[in-house]
């Protein structure tokens, strides 16, 4: 074994069978069971009155016994249509809280679904103002016994956190899933300060949220007077987020990350390891004050419970135990366990893909964990190493190419996965760890220091950290992409001057995996990675200096004896997504295309759902970042009997060195004969991006 080997393991693998933390047995106790079940009530049309006289709609589902004795209530509050689109998720969770004497309430927001009023954008301060009056309501009926939670996923999570952060003094505990705490850094439109793919798909999906008809059986005569109401106010979305390119007052209102002090009631966070909201998971377990938990699982974009790619959890239990004890005072013993359970893969979700991904569980009883120290390993000409070496300056000019196995930001279906990263890493400049002679746990945030300049006053610097298995294979374990512009902040960018070595730390995100022996750890720094992110403007040239670069890995040393998942696995039958990806490269001529089949699907209120999309197309031309364009298009039907109303929705961007043109269409049909329709085009002017 060659010194610096010896060297890095004795740092890294050291102690690993007698860990200091040694053996954290569990909890002799027995089990907490769920209550057993009773009946339950259903209050299928609810409406609730703001103040400005606007009336929000909704259902909620109550244990039947609830009007002689009062239960807690849950508050799920998003724009996803209650009575059709999300029926089925709010019917299944309504009868299982409810059925374990929980209430349940999921409101739709103003504007979508049957609510009043109109949606005009996402997170405004209306939006928090309305989820405080709801709390305050559900808390005053006489079936409540005046304690409310409140959960969500994804925009969901974003509402809890923020209706958490106004203190309703009802709201007694929440659960966030699959969210942040950081609207520029880490919600679709910004990744690094590079301008994402996403943002446009997101946008197109929005635009659907907020143009949506309401139903007649709810709303009424009135209710196409009410869809045109929408149609009219439903913005230029995606221009207008084009617009923030900087984390402005915009991107802060709603960001948790600028006040964690805001939330003081108990907190339960869930993320899962395939989705790129599970970063915010770390921060907020060591920035908030209040009792918090967190639990991260093998799953993408999706609830613990479906736990795509798999293996998922018997979810029911865990909530009713986390509500039990916030809500009703009961005993369940939640609290006195580890701050963080999390599932420790062995592989990447698109290795072991489309079956579920190989590992156990694992925990921490507090975080940060006395169980993880950093490991640094410097670049050298020989690879990563323990300790510093000499290493040649190495350039990257890019050439819109690096990135085409990691195509999206938040996948959705293996396709959308990062896949093997060889023909990446051949792009790439590359620095690569000696085999590991032993497994190694890694838990927590890899951060990469660089020294670099850029020949161009903008440019891009991304960095994938992989693991190299025996056949080559690589497969990306994290990543960080960082607009240099943004190098002191995002929100006062300044141009680099070109030549100019300046250092930068880049976070690659919250990771777990366990490394196992013969298998090795690369880095591969490139400049930009597309379709992910719109290139910069100019073609730069990056220099990198090796010898004031480092990267740091976060080791685990686990316990001997990890304590026992309570919450049973629940196996996922494989799945490959709907998604479809395909990539053609021709003369140096780039496209990528994501396509969703068109699938309808019945409602349990009658209403037959169909449609697809967004399907993206991104072209580019290598070494001509300005050749690109990203074009995509949704279509969303509703029926049922006389009832037939269709949206298609759709998008573009080009650009300049100097600014974006973003294309916006929106398009409304009734009994087939079309409505409404607007087509708007804006100039962006590129700020530093």
């Amino acid at each position: 074994m060659s010194g610096s080997r010896r060297e890095f393991l004795g740092a890294t693998l050291g102690g690993l069978a007698l860990s200091g933390t040694a053996a954290r047995a569990a909890t002799s106790k027995a089990p907490w069971t769920l209550p057993p079940k009773t009946g339950v009530k259903h209050l299928e049309i609810v409406r609730i009155k703001m103040r400005d006289g606007v009336e929000l709609c909704g259902q909620i589902w109550l244990p039947a016994d609830a009007d002689t004795r009062p239960a807690p209530v849950v508050l799920e509050y998003i724009p996803y249509r209650t009575r059709d689109a999300y029926s089925a998720p709010d019917g299944y969770w309504g009868n299982t809280l409810a059925s374990h004497g929980i209430g349940f309430a999921r409101i739709d927001l103003r504007g979508s679904g049957d609510s009043g009023g109109l949606l005009r954008d996402e997170y405004l301060a209306q939006e928090q103002d309305d989820a405080v009056e709801i709390i305050a309501w559900l808390a005053a009926q006489p079936w409540s016994n005046g304690s409310v939670g409140m959960r969500g996923i994804s925009w969901g999570g974003f509402s809890t956190l923020q209706t958490a952060m106004q203190r309703p003094p009802a709201l007694k505990a929440i659960m966030p899933m699959a969210c942040s705490d950081r609207r520029f850094t880490d919600d679709a439109h910004f990744v690094g300060g590079c301008l994402g793919l996403t943002n446009f798909k997101w946008g197109a999906n929005f635009k659907g949220v907020m143009a949506a008809p309401p139903d007649p059986a709810v709303a009424g005569p009135g209710w196409e007077k009410l869809w045109r109401d929408r149609l009219e106010a439903s913005p230029a979305i995606i221009a207008r987020w084009t617009r923030h390119q900087r984390e402005d007052a915009y991107w802060r209102h709603g960001s948790l990350h600028f006040d964690y002090a805001a939330i003081t009631c108990p907190t339960y966070i869930v993320g899962g390891w395939a989705d790129a909201y599970v970063h915010s998971v770390p921060r907020l377990l060591e920035e908030l004050k209040c009792p918090r938990k967190a639990l991260v699982g093998p799953w993408g974009h999706t609830y613990a419970w479906l736990g795509g790619p798999g293996p998922a959890l018997d979810w029911a239990y865990e909530e009713v135990r986390w509500w039990s004890h916030w809500l009703r005072g009961a005993a369940t013993g939640i609290m006195d366990e580890p701050m963080l359970r999390f599932y420790r893969p062995e592989a990447t979700p698109a290795q072991s893909a489309p079956g579920a991904t190989p590992g156990a569980w694992g925990a921490e009883a507090v975080w940060p964990s006395p169980d993880v120290h950093a490991q640094r390993l410097y670049l050298t000409d020989a690879g990563l190493a323990p300790r510093p070496g000499a290493g040649k300056r190495r350039q990257h000019r890019s050439d819109n190419a690096v990135g085409l196995a990691t195509p999206e930001w938040v996948p959705f279906g293996q396709d959308e996965m990062p896949g093997d990263q060889r023909h990446d890493d051949a792009a790439s400049i590359c620095y690569d760890m000696a085999p590991l002679p032993a497994d190694v746990e890694l838990l927590g945030v890899p951060r990469v220091r660089l020294r670099v300049a850029a020949d161009k006053p903008v440019a891009q610097i991304a960095v994938r950290l992989c693991k190299v298995m025996h056949d080559g294979t690589s497969w990306r374990l994290a990543y960080g992409i960082l607009n240099l512009t943004h190098r002191d902040g995002h929100a006062t960018p300044k141009p680099l001057i070109p030549g100019k070595m300046v250092d930068v730390t880049i976070d690659l995100g919250f990771l777990a995996q366990r490394l196992k022996t013969g298998e090795r750890l690369r880095i591969a720094i490139s400049e930009g990675l597309w379709p992910l992110v719109w290139p910069s403007p100019d073609s730069p040239t990056l220099t990198l200096d090796p010898n004031a670069s480092a990267l740091t890995l976060p080791i685990r040393t686990p316990p001997l004896i990890e304590p026992a998942m309570p919450i049973q696995s629940v196996p996922v039958a494989p799945d490959r997504g709907d998604v479809a990806v395909k990539t053609v490269e021709d003369h140096g001529g780039i496209t990528v295309t994501g396509t969703w089949p068109d699938k309808s699907r019945p409602c349990a209120n009658g209403t037959i759902l169909s449609g697809f999309g967004p399907n993206t197309v991104a072209t580019i031309t290598r070494g001509a970042p300005n050749s690109g364009s990203w074009s995509g298009s949704r279509i969303s039907r509703y029926r049922r009997g006389d009832w037939n109303c269709e949206l298609r929705i759709g998008f573009t961007l080009t650009s300049t060195a100097r600014a974006f043109t973003v294309g916006e269409t929106l398009t409304a049909f009734k009994d087939g004969v079309e409505i409404f329709r607007r087509d708007v085009t804006n100039t962006v002017p590129r700020d530093l991006l």
